[in-house]
């Protein structure tokens, strides 16, 4: 079972991916509406995995990814972005995340990426 952090601005979002990893073995120990947030949550719950919304306020996903990697450079972190952001999912990938979903997707697939990482 994999302690996960869910970081996306839209609350619907985070209660859509938290209520699919309800049925997994997966435990959901934090939530996070923009990446700085996600940066002092990482640092408090320590979580095995962080699902990270690319587009958000204040500080965006590969922002927050790049600390996280400062303070972790084994963090699991798996992008989620919607269409069209091949661009930055490339720079994420380039600066540590373990991979990415696309919006929509469709819960096998997200438990599936998450499985793989726990």
């Amino acid at each position: 079972m994999a302690k996960i952090m869910i970081v996306d601005d839209a609350a619907f979002m985070r209660l859509t991916i938290k209520n699919m990893l309800k049925k997994s073995s997966h435990e959901v120990v934090a939530e996070a509406e923009n990446g700085r947030v996600a940066v002092e949550h990482y640092k408090v719950y320590l979580p095995d995995i962080v699902t990270m919304d690319i587009t958000m306020p204040e500080m965006d996903g590969l922002a927050a990814l790049k600390e996280i990697m400062k303070i972790n450079p084994k963090a699991n972190v798996i992008m989620v972005s919607a269409m069209g952001q091949e661009a930055m999912v490339r720079e994420a990938i380039m600066s540590g995340a373990k991979g990415f979903i696309v919006k929509p997707f469709k819960e096998e697939g997200i438990i599936s990426a998450l499985d793989k990482l726990a």
